[in-house]
């Protein structure tokens, strides 16, 4: 089935039961994912559940043609659907899944993850034309969506917006649905217990030119021990006047990330499950590096900054306190450390 764009968000929100096979595609990756993991977790309340949740990729499934049936068919031992997601799907699975929605399990959901497809794509095709499967476009949002997004999220952490900040923010974050949530959460966490309206003062403090981009780039330098680069982009963020808070406190957010993912990898589960557990998500293109500095920091030497870095923002509060200084020794320290 094709759905119309008024009914892609009520779909991700409740998918038709007809539909047995899911197709999410796009060149939004970040929005691509979001809804696969929204409609999987009608199926599933853990995507990461090892009995009724499976991923696969399109080379397993070469190697195994009989991969997608077998699992679909599964009888999961706690009871309950299974979910099956399809990674990096396209052309080469069309077969495939042509020939399962001949006789779809009715207890299992397979969802494709797709990048762009043409309107001439084989798997597109069958997906928009079956009555037992669904295709789910993941394009760019314009700003009238982004805004809607911005609205909701405020709303759920019970924080109003000015509508200027709402506009604002609809039109300096575009582009993939995970990088946007990634600067929502940047604001998020710069409110911290303050429950007034956001404005767009504070919009512009945090999710500014430097804000969006200078940010990631000094959390990722700090943690991957590139000192000449972390302390460069710190001296523009203090020169874009980014305040103090915004910075620490996104220090604080990523060393959390690398704490979550460190305790659950010394307990035998793998980085790359580790990660996916993360709300929101790492970018895409950041994930690598997010490896490399879960692999290379210590459990320990986490912590540690953890604590120097909330024992620095109260030290920073205090009047007359040298905050520039504090916040570089701190950055520098950091990213001499293990």
């Amino acid at each position: 089935m094709k759905l119309a764009y008024r009914d892609i968000e009520p779909f991700v929100k409740a998918p038709n039961p007809a539909a047995r096979v899911i197709l999410a595609y796009g060149p939004d990756n970040g929005l691509m994912k979001e809804r696969a993991s929204i409609m999987g977790k009608t199926v599933v309340e853990d995507l990461s559940d090892p009995f009724n949740a499976i991923t696969l990729s399109t080379d397993v499934l070469s190697d195994d043609p009989a991969r997608l049936t077998d699992e679909a068919g599964a009888i999961s031992m706690m009871g309950g659907d299974r979910l099956i997601r399809i990674e990096d799907a396209g052309d080469k699975v069309t077969p495939l899944v042509k020939t399962y929605l001949e006789n779809p399990s009715e207890s299992a959901l397979i969802i494709l993850e797709a990048g762009e497809l043409s309107p001439r794509s084989s798997l597109r095709k069958l997906c928009e034309s079956a009555k037992n499967a669904a295709a789910v476009p993941c394009y760019v949002e314009d700003e009238r969506d982004l805004g809607r997004l911005i609205r909701e999220t405020f709303q759920a952490e019970g924080v109003g917006i000015d509508q200027d900040a709402v506009t604002w923010l609809a039109a300096n974050i575009s582009g993939d649905r995970q990088k946007a949530r990634n600067e929502l959460e940047k604001l998020i966490t710069y409110k911290g217990h303050d429950k007034t309206p956001v404005s767009i003062h504070d919009v512009q403090a945090c999710c500014g030119e430097a804000g969006a981009l200078a940010l990631d780039d000094l959390v990722y330098a700090t943690a991957g021990h590139n000192t000449l680069g972390a302390l460069r982009t710190f001296n523009q963020l203090m020169e874009e006047g980014v305040s103090f808070v915004v910075i620490l406190r996104s220090l604080q957010t990523h060393f959390r990330k690398l704490h979550l993912t460190k305790t659950k990898a010394e307990k035998g589960e793998s980085i790359e499950s580790a990660m996916k557990t993360l709300s929101p998500p790492i970018f895409f293109k950041q994930q690598n590096a997010f490896k490399a500095q879960v692999n290379r920091w210590s459990e320990n030497g986490i912590s540690k900054v953890l604590q120097k870095l909330m024992a620095l923002e109260a030290q920073c509060k205090q009047t007359g306190a040298p905050v520039e200084t504090l916040c570089s020794q701190a950055v520098l320290g950091i990213s001499k450390s293990r």
